[in-house]
């Protein structure tokens, strides 16, 4: 509670870990991945509709004693009926969402994957924006198993949400210039 409010907080392995607030690139993929995704949000309208999920940014999530923040997670209706009126979650998301930049990419990586899978988290993406690519990993038993890896302007049907095609250049800022990305 002591972190400036510039600075993202966790605690990863009994660890304090800072990081700054997200540069434009990483601002954007992650803003363009929530409104490309609306489809999933809320009830459906119509028996075609892809699903109910909530879906959110940034959620703090509290496993144990580690605290993370996402940057997207989503939980399906059928295990998290409504979203409770919470400071933090402690129900483990269906589905994880961590947009990569150069300064938290090593613990994205490897710290993070690592509680996600612990606990029991059965999709997670890494969307790089600088290098114009998205990681989709599904977990089987206590392993992640990468399903595909995509990038640049390719229009791809995503798991969890292959319902709905996905054009990844909506991601990607034309300016995108890796010396000013933090």
């Amino acid at each position: 509670m002591q972190v400036p409010d510039h600075l993202v907080a966790e605690i990863i392995d009994g660890e304090l870990v800072t990081s700054p607030r997200p540069a434009s690139p990483h601002a954007w993929a992650s803003s363009i991945i929530g409104q490309d995704l609306a489809p999933f949000g809320g009830r459906p309208t119509n028996p075609g509709a892809p699903g109910w999920w909530w879906i959110l940014d940034e959620p703090e999530l509290h496993f144990a004693e580690d605290v993370l923040v996402p940057d997207l997670a989503g939980w399906r209706e059928e295990r998290m009926p409504r979203v409770p009126s919470v400071a933090y979650f402690t129900l483990a998301p269906d589905w994880v969402c961590e947009v990569i930049s150069p300064r938290t990419g090593r613990i994205d990586r490897s710290k993070k994957m690592a509680i996600y899978a612990r606990e029991g988290v059965p999709y997670l993406w890494f969307v790089d924006p600088l290098a114009r690519t998205l990681e989709i990993y599904r977990l089987e038993g206590a392993r992640w198993m990468v399903v595909a890896t995509h990038g640049g302007d390719d229009v791809v049907r995503a798991e969890p949400f292959a319902a709905l095609e996905l054009a990844l250049d909506r991601w990607w800022l034309e300016s995108a210039d890796p010396i000013s990305e933090i």
